[in-house]
C-alpha cells in the first residue's frame, strides 16, 4: 500500500470520526429539545400529553395512538378519543401522568384548561429546564470524549490527532451555543405572562 493510499484513508477515518461526532451532538440537541416541548409555558401544547400512556386492553398504549389531540384555544387542549369505550381511561391516565392537569370527560371527548402559571411556578419550571440544559451539555462532553479516544486509537501522527481534537472542540462550542440559544428562548416563554 503506498503513501497516499495510507494517507487517502487516514483522511477518511478522519473525516467519518468527525461526522461521526457532529451527528451525535445534532441528535443529543433534538432530544433536548424534544424535551423541552413537555415543559408546559401555560400555553396548550399537545406534545406535553407525549409522556402520557393509557392502559388500553391490558397494555399501556400512547395517548396519541388512542385519540386526536387538538387546541381550539390557547389555553385548551381536546382529546377525541377513536373508540369512545377507553374515555374514563384516558381521564385516569392525564390526571396520574402529574402534569397538573384536570381532564373533563364530556362523554364525547376530554377537554383540559391549562391553568395559568404561578410567579413560584414559572421559576420552579426556569430551574427545571436549565437543568435539562446541563444534561445536553454533559451529553455533548461524553460525545467530544468519546470522539477524542477515537481519534486517538487511528494510527495517526499527533499533530493530525490535534487537528481532529480542534475540530469537534468546535463543534461542542456550537453545540453549546445552540443549547443556550434554545434554553433563552425557553426561559423567555416560561416567564413572558
Amino acid at each position: 500500500m503506498g503513501i497516499k493510499s495510507v494517507t487517502r484513508r487516514n483522511e477518511k477515518m478522519n473525516e467519518s470520526i468527525i461526522n461521526e461526532v457532529n451527528e451525535k451532538m445534532k441528535k443529543a440537541i433534538e432530544v433536548y429539545e424534544n424535551r423541552l416541548k413537555t415543559v408546559r409555558a401555560g400555553r396548550a401544547n399537545p406534545s406535553s400529553l407525549d409522556g402520557v400512556f393509557v392502559e388500553y386492553y391490558g397494555s399501556k398504549t400512547p395517548l396519541k395512538q388512542l385519540a386526536t389531540i387538538s387546541v381550539p384555544e390557547a389555553t385548551q387542549l381536546l382529546i377525541k378519543p377513536f373508540d369512545k369505550g377507553c374515555l374514563k381511561d384516558i381521564e385516569r391516565a392525564i390526571f396520574e401522568s402529574n402534569l397538573g392537569y384536570t381532564p373533563n370527560n364530556d362523554g364525547e371527548t376530554v377537554r383540559i384548561v391549562i391553568p395559568a402559571l404561578t410567579e413560584e411556578r414559572r421559576k420552579e419550571l426556569t430551574k427545571q429546564v436549565k437543568a435539562m440544559s446541563e444534561d445536553a451539555k454533559v451529553s455533548i462532553r461524553n460525545i467530544r470524549h468519546e470522539g477524542i479516544d477515537n481519534a486517538k486509537k487511528l494510527e495517526v501522527s499527533e499533530d493530525e490527532v490535534k487537528e481532529m481534537e480542534k475540530e469537534i472542540q468546535d463543534l461542542v462550542n456550537s453545540s453549546n451555543k445552540k443549547i443556550e440559544e434554545i434554553l433563552k428562548t425557553k426561559e423567555q416563554e416560561l416567564l413572558t405572562v
